[in-house]
């Protein structure tokens, strides 16, 4: 979705500093909290499935990014 076979990739739909509402959609390995934002993933630690809660985006990369509870 956000890349292609060829290494091409498209620019996320986040940025560092931006605001979002979310809901926790699932949980990752790790224990952290899984949402997305146009297919996005965006990881949001110390969160559980079901909870909706504001985050702040600390860090994008090329297939998910990082997110904390404001």
């Amino acid at each position: 979705m956000y890349g292609d076979a060829f290494g091409g990739g498209y620019e996320a739909p986040v940025k560092v500093g931006e605001r979002y509402r979310v809901r926790i959609e699932s949980l990752g390995k790790g224990g952290d909290g899984i949402a997305k934002i146009k297919g996005f993933v965006i990881f949001v630690p110390n969160t559980q499935v079901g909870d909706e809660v504001e985050i702040v985006i600390n860090s994008v990369k090329r297939k998910f990014a990082f997110g904390e509870v404001i």
